[in-house]
């Protein structure tokens, strides 16, 4: 069993920044795949980033060259920095977590992100 909790959603204004950090608990950190998941408008729950233990990073379209994540294995937390930040970006940013060979997936309950115009 996993948790996931999200903290570092907000209001920002178009072109800036935040950081939202995820902590984990409940299973080795670092044999856990750790995504950031979003629900933007009229979007159903896309992938944006991905990190494996390892490090290996994998970005959304929509969000490559911006979004940048991150792990701290001994910390137990996955972090995304997202840079020039667009109204578009608004929405519901969750993280998640799987084990591979595992059938279980682990989501935090999310947290929102608003970028004005």
């Amino acid at each position: 069993q996993v948790q996931l909790v999200e903290a570092g959603g907000g209001v920002v204004q178009a072109g800036g920044s935040l950081r939202l950090s995820c902590a984990a608990s409940g299973s080795i950190f670092s044999n856990i795949v750790m995504s950031w998941y979003r629900r933007t408008t009229g979007i159903q729950r896309e992938v944006i980033a991905t990190i494996t233990g390892g490090g290996t990073t994998n970005y959304g379209d929509s969000v490559k060259g911006r979004f940048t994540i991150s792990r701290d294995n001994a910390k137990r937390t996955v972090d995304l920095q997202m840079n020039s930040l667009k109204p578009d970006d608004t929405g519901d940013y969750y993280c998640h977590g799987r084990i591979p060979g595992d059938l279980m997936n682990y989501w935090g309950k999310g947290t929102l992100v608003t970028v004005s115009s």
